[in-house]
């Protein structure tokens, strides 16, 4: 292992992943202790070469077919020679000083497998990713389009979305979100990564379940923020909302059902 970060991002002609790539090169530089990679899902050639414009400020991975997300993330983490490394999503802005302290954290705490920061959207506003507890009512209460049953249930979304984690301390959580994550690759291996039968959505809650079968927590630290460009796909697309419900019932099927 060596003293550099590995970060890793994967994309499927992913819109956003040029602006992230222009944030991380002014915040970075074009010499740090980072390494970024790239694996690309079989984006297309016109995608490609607007990725290879980036030259060696990153390295960059393709594949022919889209196997996933966490699939993807293997192929980079598993072969890392670092300790610690980042979970990227193509979609996420952040400096540098908020990537060093969380690597900071990681470092100094020997129980965590894994440092989630606070996710904001462009606006400032607060995304609420964090979980202690996943069942399928909240799961599909989120998906409804109707405000006024939303707020018959506002104290119950507000206990699942974890509204009241606190703002002047870290927290221990159960399940961070995968858009960015801080990992330790050691225990990361530990684990076998991520479970690739998930193409996407719920691999991340299942790394975190696994983490903590294993014995390691998760930090989560509002004194560190990103920003999220979250676009909620699966809301507004069929196809994506399909992949959803099979990860759904993959990730219930593994863990256990649990309805309410």
């Amino acid at each position: 292992m060596n003293d550099r970060i590995t970060i890793s991002i994967v994309t499927h002609n992913s819109r956003h992943i040029f602006d992230v790539l222009d944030n991380l090169k002014n915040e970075l530089g074009l010499e740090s202790n980072y390494d970024i990679h790239i694996f690309d899902n079989a984006s297309e050639p016109s995608y490609i070469d607007k990725l290879e414009r980036y030259g060696s400020f990153i390295f960059l991975h393709r594949s022919g077919e889209n196997k996933g997300f966490g699939y993807g993330h293997n192929q980079v983490l598993k072969k890392a020679s670092t300790s610690y490394a980042v979970i990227f999503n193509p979609d996420v802005l952040i400096t540098k000083d908020a990537l060093d302290e969380m690597i900071q954290r990681i470092k100094e705490d020997e129980q965590s497998a894994a440092v989630c920061p606070k996710v904001l959207n462009s606006d400032g506003t607060t995304q609420y990713l964090v979980r202690q507890k996943l069942d399928v009512f909240d799961y599909m209460l989120r998906f409804v389009p109707f405000e006024s049953i939303k707020k018959l249930f506002d104290k119950r979304l507000s206990y699942y979305e974890c509204r009241d984690l606190p703002e002047d301390q870290t927290t221990y959580i159960k399940m961070g979100s995968g858009c960015f994550m801080v990992i330790d690759i050691n225990k990361f291996n530990q684990i076998n990564g991520f479970d690739e039968r998930y193409f996407m959505y719920f691999e991340d809650n299942d790394l975190c379940m696994s983490f903590g079968k294993a014995g390691y927590k998760i930090l989560y630290t509002p004194f560190e923020t990103v920003i999220h460009l979250y676009e909620k796909g699966a809301h507004k697309n069929k196809k994506l909302f399909k992949i959803f419900l099979q990860s759904m019932i993959k990730f219930f099927n593994k863990w256990g059902w649990r309805f309410f």
